[in-house]
């Protein structure tokens, strides 16, 4: 997949409202999971800290590619020639 493919992909992803909610839905799950888990569930917690995380990175990926995605856009449109 090119650079283009990615960012149209990307875009659509993050304008999609089910995406959205689904981040948001998973999100405040495990939220809500942690903050229930008892001070003993150690591997419990660790797991849920997890996942929180890998979904903070799975959503920072693709903003991340469509940040880019606009910072070369506007470079090629201010400096066509580099």
């Amino acid at each position: 997949m090119n650079k283009e493919e990615q960012l149209g992909r990307a875009n659509a992803l993050l304008s999609d409202p089910l995406f959205n909610e689904a981040f948001e839905v998973l999100k405040k799950d495990l939220l809500n999971r942690w903050e229930s888990s008892g001070s003993t569930e150690v591997e419990a917690r660790e797991s849920i800290w997890l996942a929180m995380r890998l979904l903070d990175r799975i959503h920072a990926h693709i903003t991340s590619i469509v940040e880019t995605g606009h910072m070369n856009e506007i470079l090629e449109k201010q400096h066509p020639f580099i």
